[in-house]
């Protein structure tokens, strides 16, 4: 499980717009954001934007197109990979609330702002609003899980999905209801609930996006067939969909097929340059004997971060375990640190006991990796970085067992430590 895990049942929050599509809104009428022309289904987000500032010049009191207009601008910084929308969510959320203070819609919609930046702490607090605003808005409950979770705060997120679920059953409760299970181990039952999500979808992007997540589900399974399909059919739902190309990229890297690789993230970096698919990106180059296009890239993604804390997005998390893994060994402590201080959950703990062993701090590292797969989580990576520890600390067998584990689980998990997982237990050690 990768780090761009964090955030995806957040995802289902904004990418689900509230027009054609499922709509987290729609679980209470009264306050539901809607516009004066419902949409078609497969209307594009530009489409979306031209169609609520139009209505809003004609409005300009219309609290409920406000909120939505606020979320489109959410979901359009995540799928461009641009936070500059994100100032431009928060003025308009916030004139929603000005013209109607406490309307669920505008609560909602900060709280998705506010895990889209990656402070989970205000986004509960948003979510918990809109919870007392409108009881029974399914959405409400989703924020606010999806906040408990990047928390660390399991067992009460783990209640309020349920709640949600009890609510609306749709393709967004069920996909929470798929992390759930994959965060405790369940990949089976996650896989089941995500195949719910896809019957569930209403529109070539819900369907895109719901396949894209079993591509996911099947990848860190170690099942590449499978997981190639449902990127492929993801990306015939919806060619525009950048991250079903980045699954087909990742599965190619993993097959050994670097140069289909990098055209692949090639193609996804031009139109989405996120962190994670440039860090994807860097490890292919590095893995094809390329330092020098590795370096670039690299280079690309310091600006990609400079450009994201400026509008708002903590990067600590991400940076924490790109340091970790490329030599910057305090600088990851530090990142990793600080985002402890703000959340426990199992991601994190994961993150600081990598720092901790990449500056030889082992027994400490110990502890933390401990934490991180206190859920059964069956991560590859978790346990890669498990066994690497167990190993430094001098428990050869241990660390043995749990890179086995690791590589049992998903033995193409990177293209840059599945290698080292397998070569350390080839060796005599």
């Amino acid at each position: 499980m990768r780090i761009k895990r964090i955030g995806i049942a957040i995802g289902i929050a904004v990418a689900m717009l509230l027009v054609g599509g499922i709509g987290l809104l729609s679980g209470a009428r009264s306050d539901a954001v809607t516009v004066a022309a419902p949409l078609p289904v497969d209307a594009s987000p530009a489409q979306v934007l031209s169609a609520l500032q139009a209505r809003l010049a004609r409005a300009p009191q219309d609290w409920q197109s406000w909120a939505a207009l606020g979320l489109a601008y959410v979901q359009t910084a995540r799928r461009t990979g641009d936070p500059s929308f994100y100032p431009k969510a928060r003025g308009a959320l916030e004139r929603s609330l000005s013209l109607k203070p406490g309307n669920a819609g505008g609560l909602i919609g900060m709280s998705s702002l506010a895990a889209a930046r990656h402070d989970f702490a205000a986004a509960l607090r948003w979510g918990r609003q809109a919870i007392g605003a409108a009881p029974y808005n399914a959405g409400a409950y989703g924020v606010a899980g999806d906040a408990l979770i990047e928390l660390g705060r399991y067992s009460e997120a783990f209640r309020t999905f349920q709640r949600m679920i009890d609510l609306r059953p749709d393709l967004s409760s069920y996909a929470r209801a798929s992390y759930a299970r994959e965060l405790q181990g369940d990949v089976t039952g996650a896989i089941d609930d995500m195949n719910l999500a896809l019957q569930a979808a209403s529109s070539p992007a819900d369907a895109a996006w719901a396949g894209y997540q079993l591509g996911e589900l099947w990848f860190n399974s170690g099942r590449l067939d499978r997981a190639h399909a449902a990127y492929a059919r993801a990306t015939a739902e919806d060619p525009t969909y950048v991250p079903a190309r980045e699954g087909l990229a990742k599965v190619a890297a993993a097959r050994g097929d670097y140069a289909r690789a990098i055209g692949l993230y090639t193609w996804v970096v031009d139109r989405m340059p996120l962190p994670q698919y440039v860090i994807e990106l860097v490890d292919v180059y590095t893995a094809a004997g390329r330092p020098a296009d590795a370096a670039q890239e690299a280079g690309l993604l310091a600006v990609e971060e400079r450009l994201a804390r400026a509008n708002g997005v903590n990067l600590d998390l991400e940076q924490a375990t790109y340091d970790a893994d490329h030599g910057h060994a305090a600088a990851a402590l530090t990142a990793a640190r600080a985002e402890w201080n703000r959340r426990h959950s199992v991601l994190v703990a994961d993150a600081l006991a990598w720092a901790l062993y990449a500056n030889k701090r082992y027994a400490e590292a110990r502890a933390y990796s401990v934490r991180a797969l206190a859920l059964g989580t069956r991560s590859a990576l978790m346990w890669f970085h498990r066994g690497m520890i167990e190993r430094a600390l001098g428990h050869g067998a241990a660390g043995k067992d749990a890179l086995a584990r690791a590589l049992s689980i998903n033995p193409s998990f990177s293209v840059r430590w599945a290698p080292v997982a397998t070569k350390v237990l080839a060796s005599p050690r």
